[in-house]
């Protein structure tokens, strides 16, 4: 399943590049994950969680790099892992481009996602609406953290500050209204012919 998302940063491109080349500092941004071991040649271990309701899911495995475009400002993810109490396996490709927006950046996302298992059987809908949602968590807590690190903040007080978790029940309520809005819109706003 291949789900697309794209968030501005209102700092310069160079300097978000910057950033997204320190790989465990980008992965304290996005919510429920947490890297456990540089296995080096850009090859990392870690922890994946995301809580919906009654549902936790937590994932253990890998993080590769496999491509990174200074040219082109694209940096490509190849992770693997497999859910922690045996329910299920992940599969994805995350694709990162950075380009110039104005003043600031624009960081188009795309990923190329494989589940089985308890996490398959949500639908494609759902697992659109809980990305969209993390990656806006993940944009909010990358602006904030350029930010500290600009104000000159050490790791420990950037460390303790933390970042936004992927709790459950706000997680899935603001990816359930998102739902709503689409069915909303599909639904209840006129039709309008193409002119």
């Amino acid at each position: 399943m291949l789900i697309k998302n794209g968030f501005e940063v209102a700092e310069p491109v160079e300097k978000v590049w910057q950033f997204f080349d320190n790989i465990p500092q980008v992965a304290t941004c996005l919510p429920g994950t947490e890297l456990t071991d540089d296995l080096g040649n850009d090859k990392y271990a870690g922890r994946v969680a995301v809580r919906m309701g009654p549902v936790r899911l937590q994932f253990a495995g890998t993080a590769d790099i496999t491509e990174r475009d200074e040219t082109a400002r694209r940096i490509v993810v190849h992770a693997t892992g497999a859910e922690e109490k045996g329910r299920g396996q992940a599969s994805m490709v995350v694709t990162a481009t950075l380009a110039r927006s104005g003043r600031g950046t624009r960081v188009d996302v795309s990923q190329d996602l494989q589940l089985s298992g308890a996490a398959a059987q949500y639908g494609r809908g759902m697992i659109s609406d809980v990305t969209s949602v993390l990656m806006h968590d993940f944009a909010v807590n990358l602006q904030d953290r350029i930010e500290r690190i600009e104000r000159g903040e050490s790791a420990q007080q950037i460390a303790a500050a933390g970042v936004t978790p992927a709790r459950g029940f706000t997680l899935g309520l603001r990816a359930a209204r998102m739902a709503l809005m689409r069915v909303f819109r599909r639904f209840f706003l006129p039709y309008q012919p193409a002119t």
